[in-house]
């Protein structure tokens, strides 16, 4: 997730009202690649099972193909591995990530920064912290 100072973009493609696309499901990709499973990814990423599956499980039901092919079985070829659209789909996700990065850096930015602080005042509502 690109950020730039204070900037943090978050790039974010929907499905209906589902989450088609983000970071954290770059991520995931980027590990099941790495790994060769699911379960090794959510692992990797400090992620439980259930939460790793369906994850891969919205995904491949929100692309015209599925991104991700989980070999069942015992042999050598079990697992998990991105399929040619997860391949297509990572590499552009990451291509426009880039691209809106360098979109955000110059004067728009650099006229919020110069207004930004750089920590928050204290709240008028909040007790001072204990000294």
């Amino acid at each position: 997730m690109p950020q730039i100072g204070p900037l943090k973009l978050k790039l974010q493609l929907f499905c209906g009202r589902d989450t088609a696309f983000g970071p954290g499901k770059a991520d995931l990709l980027d590990a099941i690649d790495k790994e060769g499973s699911i379960s090794g990814a959510g692992r990797a990423m400090g992620m439980s099972y259930r939460r790793t599956w369906l994850l891969v499980d919205t995904m491949n039901r929100c692309w015209a193909e599925p991104l991700v092919e989980a070999i069942p079985g015992g042999g050598a070829q079990k697992g998990a591995r991105l399929t040619a659209c997860g391949r297509r789909v990572l590499t552009a996700f990451r291509a426009l990530e880039n691209d809106l990065a360098a979109a955000a850096k110059g004067a728009p930015l650099d006229i919020l920064t110069g207004h930004l602080l750089p920590q928050p005042r204290a709240s008028q509502h909040e007790p001072p912290p204990d000294e």
